[in-house]
């Protein structure tokens, strides 16, 4: 049995490799917030997937295949079977670490990064082995088109097929989440296959909310109009059994003269 030596020193533990911060953003680059953030998609999706210990949804942190190696830094990252407390204390997402790429990315374009979202990102990505990249444009002028999406096929990506609907949306299937992908009018919506409508975001449960209190504004219009109808039409029955009773003693008097 080995016993430590009198006034041995502890062995030191390093901190845990970590990335640094994005830079700050240009105002005109602050289009991923608008549409993963205040409306709600990126927590929504989160709740969407389920089980936060071991996936991750998140966004704008550096990703890297090794510490060491080039980072570039997505909108949006989503990844199963993954370490959230380990993203956390990197902060960010180092492919060798986590023992796996992330399964999705995508970038929202501005006129800052559409060009290095189409040019230098799918090679990037692709090279780290990520299954699936999207991207969105709200107007196409920065991506050169609206919606696009790639799926990892022998190591490099070819494109998603999409669809435009009648209502001119476009939209195409992310096998990675099970869900649509929908660009219409100028927003990202993620689409439930099932339900072919938008999973909850903070727009949606407002617009929801709006819908139920206005129909029970309604029911309880009607509800009142019903009543007055039901007041209205026993105050005449009353009149009438009133006057027949009135009637009915002129009556018995006319008969007893």
């Amino acid at each position: 049995m080995t016993t430590p030596q009198a006034g041995a020193t502890p062995a030191k533990k390093h901190p845990p490799f970590r990335l640094p911060d994005i830079p700050e953003k240009d105002p005109d680059d602050m289009t991923s917030s608008k549409h993963l953030a205040r409306n709600g998609n990126m927590y929504r999706l989160a709740e969407h997937m389920g089980n936060p210990d071991n996936i991750i949804v998140s966004g704008e942190r550096y990703i890297c295949a090794e510490p060491g190696s080039p980072i570039r830094y997505p909108d949006l990252l989503v990844s199963f079977n993954a370490d959230p407390e380990l993203y956390e204390a990197n902060n960010g997402y180092v492919v060798s670490l986590q023992g796996k790429p992330p399964d999705l990315v995508l970038e929202i374009a501005s006129r800052a990064t559409g060009h290095i979202d189409t040019g230098e990102k799918p090679d990037f990505y692709a090279g780290l082995g990520i299954a699936e990249y999207w991207r969105f444009d709200e107007t196409g002028d920065f991506h050169g088109e609206k919606l696009g999406g790639d799926r990892l096929v022998d190591g490099a990506y070819q494109p998603i097929p999409l669809q435009t609907l009648a209502d001119g949306s476009l939209r195409g299937f992310s096998q990675v989440l099970g869900l649509y992908m929908r660009w219409y009018r100028g927003k990202l919506d993620l689409i439930d296959p099932d339900t072919v409508r938008p999973i909850a975001s903070l727009d949606s449960l407002k617009e929801e909310l709006r819908q139920i209190v206005a129909l029970a504004e309604e029911e309880r219009q009607l509800r009142e109009s019903a009543e007055a109808r039901a007041r209205e039409e026993r105050q005449l029955r009353e009149m009438a059994e009133a006057r027949i009773r009135e009637l009915e003693e002129q009556l018995g008097q006319n008969q007893s003269h």
